[in-house]
């Protein structure tokens, strides 16, 4: 594999999509000086500065009472979804405009993992603030931030977590926790979730504002035997006794490696550093992720936002009309920021590649070749009309293209748009 083929690799994993001016400087700098700077990037990112959070009216439940009227909430319900949509499209926009692209490809890999969905939680204002959280920790150990998600009010309302008293324990959060979030299955038992959700007790979020708070007197503060341990265990000590596993580390290292380079190549053996970014140098550096080119299907959200990205094209500044278009897209293809099917999180692989995602790839493509800005597309028609499809290689960071979509793509030489459409739902670009 060449310098500019690692380098594009390694981009094309660690952030969303990519750009060739982007490659020509990673080639310059060589493989480990880009991964050096990826994963310490040295500077402000000027993009995501340029594009802080929406700033979010209250929740518009805090004003309803007990005499509010169906009218009202029906209003109030309206005007969360429209504060969703506003959160949503801020992310996506953010997604494109990031500088810092490893910092957000890892946010939404955390929001995957700690897969939280607003048609549960609604407030948009509470999903936010979990997104926040996420970025804060996200490069770091697992200790922090494992004590910061049990106490995060999306995910306290999302497994029911407020439904959780010493005189009924639920089950939900302390399950998940451990099943899908730091150990795995078969590193616990029925009774250590019986004996979490005890710690988990008396956390309990105020719908209105969003806070979550302690109330001592729905928590049990009895002795609890939590894998092998036993003490007075509360939600701070049980998360800290999570992170401190050794199959914690080992858990999450494999489901870096699940997003990161699939499943076509089996997980190297000592990936878990001492904190997120020392996993990831230890499984970008490891040469099985060079040997996983060329088999991961490209989530839609990946797809879609580096598209934008190497197409220049910021959905803040599209008309709105196409701004939904852009969401309707992704509605199609079953990935939208903020709604996970499940607390699972998204499928992989081949599950993105059905007959349905096809022609929701197909129209959204033709939108995004339409919205192209007019210097990308100038960089495109400058090629002689017989070197476009290469020239189209370079603008997608595609290495290469088969002869089978070589053929497809040459007789779309003379229609520019086209072109891109075609590019943009070829196995090439759709696999990375």
């Amino acid at each position: 594999m060449s310098d500019r083929e690692a380098v594009a690799h390694l981009l094309r994993r660690a952030t969303f999509g990519p750009t060739a001016d982007e490659v020509d400087a990673a080639e310059r700098a060589g493989p480990a000086a880009t991964l050096d700077r990826l994963l310490a990037p040295g500077r402000a990112d000027r993009g995501a500065a340029a594009t802080p959070p929406p700033a979010l009216a209250a929740d518009p439940y805090a004003r309803l009472t007990g005499e509010s009227t169906r009218e009202q909430r029906q209003q109030a319900n309206a005007e969360r979804r429209e504060q969703l949509q506003q959160v949503t499209g801020w992310w996506l926009d953010r997604m494109v405009a990031a500088e810092d692209g490893l910092t957000e490809k890892l946010l939404f890999f955390w929001h995957g993992h700690w897969a939280t969905s607003a048609q549960k939680v609604k407030s948009a204002r509470t999903m936010l603030g979990q997104l926040e959280t996420l970025r804060r920790h996200g490069r770091g150990p697992l200790g922090p931030l494992v004590a910061a998600m049990v106490r995060d009010p999306a995910l306290i309302i999302w497994l029911d977590g407020q439904k959780n008293t010493r005189k009924a324990p639920n089950e939900n959060l302390a399950r998940e926790l451990m099943e899908l979030f730091t150990l795995g299955i078969g590193n616990y038992t029925e009774a250590d979730v019986k004996a979490g959700a005890r710690a988990l007790t008396g956390w309990v979020v105020d719908r209105r504002t969003g806070v979550a708070r302690f109330e001592a007197r729905r928590h049990d503060p009895g002795e609890k035997t939590i894998l092998g341990q036993s003490g007075r265990f509360d939600a701070e000590a049980y998360a800290g006794l999570l992170a401190a596993q050794p199959a914690a580390a080992t858990f999450v290292a494999g489901r870096l490696w699940f997003r990161y380079a699939g499943t076509e190549v089996p997980a190297p053996d000592g990936l878990a550093g001492a904190d997120t970014a020392a996993t990831l140098r230890a499984l970008f550096s490891t040469p099985a992720f060079a040997q996983s080119r060329g088999t991961l299907v490209k989530q839609p959200v990946e797809w879609l936002v580096g598209a934008l990205r190497q197409l220049g094209i910021r959905p803040s500044a599209l008309p709105e009309q196409q701004r939904k278009q852009l969401l309707a897209g992704l509605n199609a293809l079953d990935q939208v920021p903020l709604r996970p099917p499940s607390v699972g999180g998204w499928p992989a692989g081949a599950a993105w590649l059905t007959t349905s995602s096809l022609q929701a790839r197909l129209r959204t493509a033709g939108m995004l070749a339409a919205a192209t800005a007019p210097a990308v597309l100038a960089r495109l028609t400058a090629a002689p009309t017989a070197g476009r499809p290469d020239a189209l290689a370079r603008l997608l960071v595609v290495d290469d293209w088969s002869a089978r979509t070589r053929a497809a793509l040459t007789p779309l030489a003379d229609e520019p748009r086209k072109l891109l459409a075609a590019g943009l739902v070829s196995p090439e670009y759709t696999v990375s």
